[in-house]
């Protein structure tokens, strides 16, 4: 409650009326709940970062697969469709359905809170990172049987093994991404709300910043000592089974990262007692100035 209390000095008068040296009561209050935010937005970045595997590994896993179904080849960028799918499905059950019933024992009319449903989406990425890791453990070992890590030729596993990491990656969404959209808004001040939406859009943009240099950074890291390191242009003779494996634990500890300042977050509409605190500041220089 009494987090970013050195900003009430910049609403005391000191002689000057410039807007630039004094700001009004609303904007000080208004300044401080979007710093509080920030902590928040940082634990979004991870998670970010694995929304943006859809369109890059998991894709590049897709077309070392078969992808035939008759005389019709399956795009793997297609796979991406699943996710919105499972999304939409998971969107409509958890309003619906989820929702009403959790309402019946929190009294909250969200059904649990924002943090509480951004926490679950957390941990949704969790499970994806090892469902993905086991999956290219599988593929690696039927690659590895049919002599493919030398060649890098097509694993004769259907391209549809991928299918269970796309679609909890939609239901991990329906979770976490609606959710950090909807708190972002929802406690931004209400002259402030489209910085609010940034927030979420920063989000996304920093975790596909951050999926670059992660790959980039772990590919050098694994290539020294005169290894083959984890990720090559041979998706066959690779270790992306690794490398989703460090993202099990990077998401690990984002979650208990995330536990953790969560418990120091203080709702909009929770803060009550504010107003108070900052017109004991302002007595308090009253009466210092008036001395």
């Amino acid at each position: 409650m009494h987090a970013c209390r050195f900003l009430n000095k910049a609403c005391i008068k000191t002689g000057s009326t410039n807007p630039w040296i004094l700001c009004s009561v609303t904007q000080v209050e208004e300044t401080k709940q979007m710093l509080r935010m920030l902590p928040i937005l940082a634990a979004t970045f991870i998670p970010s970062t694995m929304i943006a595997q859809i369109s890059t590994l998991f894709v590049k896993q897709g077309t070392t697969l078969e992808r035939d179904i008759g005389s019709f080849r399956i795009p793997p960028a297609s796979l991406a469709g699943f996710v919105t799918i499972s999304m939409l499905v998971s969107v409509f059950l958890y309003d619906r359905y989820f929702v009403n019933i959790l309402r019946k024992w929190t009294k909250n009319p969200r059904g649990i809170t924002l943090l509480q449903r951004m926490g679950i989406g957390i941990i949704l990425h969790i499970v994806i990172m090892m469902i993905a890791s086991l999956t290219e453990m599988r593929r690696l070992s039927v690659a590895k049987k049919h002599g493919l890590d030398k060649t890098g030729g097509q694993v004769p596993l259907t391209i549809f093994t991928l299918l269970p990491q796309f679609m909890l990656m939609g239901i991990a969404d329906a979770f976490f991404e609606v959710a950090k959209l909807e708190f972002f808004y929802d406690q931004a001040p209400e002259s402030m709300k489209s910085l609010g939406t940034s927030y979420s859009m920063t989000s996304l943009g920093i975790g596909n910043f951050l999926s670059s240099f992660l790959l980039s950074t772990v590919s050098h890291i694994t290539k020294k000592h005169g290894d083959k390191g984890w990720i090559r242009n041979n998706l066959n003779d690779s270790h992306l089974d690794y490398y989703y494996a460090f993202f099990t634990i990077l998401n690990f500890l984002n979650f208990i990262f995330f536990m953790v300042i969560t418990r120091f977050y203080v709702y909009k509409a929770e803060v009550s007692d504010s107003m108070e605190i900052l017109k004991e500041d302002l007595g308090g220089s009253k009466v210092r100035s008036s001395n």
